[in-house]
């Protein structure tokens, strides 16, 4: 697997920092951020995704939080097709 750095919050302390970097194999992302507080899953449980699709979060799983300013740090696809550029 490599690893690229997309970026990481603006102005973060050296403790508290949402990262995001990019699998440049396989177009996945990985995010370091904020766990859902209980709430927050309780939200995502009753707003459901898919009809009939199991709302439980499982064990190798989780909801994070990512601020909204760590959304210009997610590789956008060129051409507009829905593909992530693979390198």
């Amino acid at each position: 697997m490599e690893l690229s750095f997309s970026g990481i919050i603006p102005n973060t302390p050296v403790d508290d920092s949402p990262t995001i970097w990019l699998d440049e194999d396989s177009g996945d992302l990985l995010i370091q951020s904020y766990r859902a507080t209980d709430d927050e899953v309780a939200a995502c449980q009753k707003i459901g995704s898919v009809p009939g699709h199991s709302t439980d979060v499982p064990d190798h799983e989780t909801i994070i939080r990512l601020p909204a300013v760590m959304l210009q740090y997610i590789p956008r696809p060129e051409g507009g097709d829905g593909e992530v550029p693979r390198t």
